[in-house]
């Protein structure tokens, strides 16, 4: 256990920072699943741009690593662009 007044206070915003991520990270992930599951490609369309806007700001929150989030990016356009090619 932490014995210095700021320790303790590192481990309270440590935490309350912990569970604000996780937060973020469920969501990115829950939208990432909706978008891949689309199929029709104006939903697709719509679903891209929601979850892509939601990658950038957790990129400059910190939350997600620059690289990752273009990562993750590259996945949705690859799956966008093979749902527009079908149609």
């Amino acid at each position: 256990m932490a014995n210095h007044k700021s320790a303790k206070k590192r481990i309270r915003t440590s935490e309350s920072a912990r569970i604000r991520n996780k937060a973020a990270i469920s969501k990115i992930k829950t939208q990432m699943k909706k978008t891949f599951s689309a199929s029709e490609p104006a939903q697709v369309e719509k679903l891209y741009k929601e979850t892509i806007s939601l990658l950038d700001r957790s990129s400059v929150k910190g939350i997600y690593k620059k690289n990752n989030v273009s990562h993750k990016k590259s996945r949705l356009t690859r799956h966008l662009n093979s749902v527009s090619a079908l149609k």
